[in-house]
């Protein structure tokens, strides 16, 4: 399944695209996509739906982020070896943990604004993992078996704020509009293998990204159990787990976005997305 949220922001109502691309409510039979809907039993229930009798929604409709009521939304850096080399930083022996701020997140197309005073606003293409299954300590073998699905995320990134500024990244990588996620939260199901997925994201027609998801550094079940270590995993709880190679930061001299600049990313099966880059404030 590929369950999205649509509508005016804060206003999204659920629903999900179905295998002809038309976009079907789901608002009557659940409220959100979010922890309740992406349990093992909540997803059980819409894949037993006949999806030819819900309502078909407008095309054109404003896409949100393809879940609700974020819980978690965890950040693993440096997870990629080539993106680790061109950030001039040792590949690490553990996952890189940071967070991204529930504030930031906004839907696959909306607006990226540049914080007031940035200069070394970025961006990164990277694979959300949906947990569906909470837990804790959680072995590596059954790690696939807590997850719900996956989205495309853009882990937008202010440089100066994350680096240069002292403390911690968090300060650089959770900014209103940071978290652009969906278009749509496609089911495990459809995702047999989430480490052979092309990824790639473009800026004004040019592609800088152009990776794939074999390529981390610490794969998926890893990630979970050791993150299940150290604070509980709960359902509609979201991971980005890492960029590949080619953003801004890594080229010399740096690029980093400006007010009109269209983003455009996507991984295979999990859609695309399109951003327009604004100024704070236009």
């Amino acid at each position: 399944m590929k369950l999205l949220r649509y509508g005016l922001p804060g206003q999204e109502r659920p629903g999900l695209l179905d295998a002809t691309g038309k976009i079907r409510d789901l608002s009557g039979v659940v409220t959100d996509i979010g922890g309740d809907t992406l349990t093992p039993a909540g997803l059980d229930k819409l894949a037993s739906l006949d999806t030819s009798k819900l309502p078909v929604v407008d095309s054109k409709v404003r896409l949100g982020a393809c879940v609700g009521r974020i819980g978690k939304f965890i950040c693993i850096g440096l997870n990629f070896s080539d993106h680790a080399a061109e950030s001039n930083l040792p590949i690490p022996a553990e996952p890189v943990v940071f967070g991204k701020w529930t504030s930031a997140v906004v839907g696959p197309n909306d607006d990226i604004e540049i914080p007031r005073g940035s200069q070394k606003t970025d961006w990164e293409v990277e694979l959300g993992v949906v947990i569906g299954k909470g837990g804790r300590y959680i072995e590596e073998a059954d790690a696939l078996s807590h997850v719900a699905g996956y989205c495309v995320i853009n882990d937008v990134s202010e440089r100066e704020f994350q680096l240069e500024r002292g403390g911690t990244w968090d300060k650089g990588k959770g900014c209103d509009t940071f978290g652009p996620t969906g278009p749509w939260l496609v089911t495990k199901d459809e995702v047999p293998d989430p480490h052979t997925l092309g990824m790639w994201l473009e800026v004004d027609g040019k592609r800088y990204q152009n990776g794939n998801s074999s390529n981390m550094i610490f794969r998926i079940p890893r990630i979970i159990s050791y993150l299940s270590g150290m604070m509980s995993l709960q359902p509609g709880d979201v991971i980005s787990t890492g960029t590949p190679a080619g953003v801004g930061l890594g080229f010399k001299p740096p690029i980093y976005l400006r007010p009109g600049n269209v983003i455009r990313l996507g991984i295979d099966k999990l859609g695309e997305q399109r951003q327009v880059v604004k100024a704070y404030g236009a």
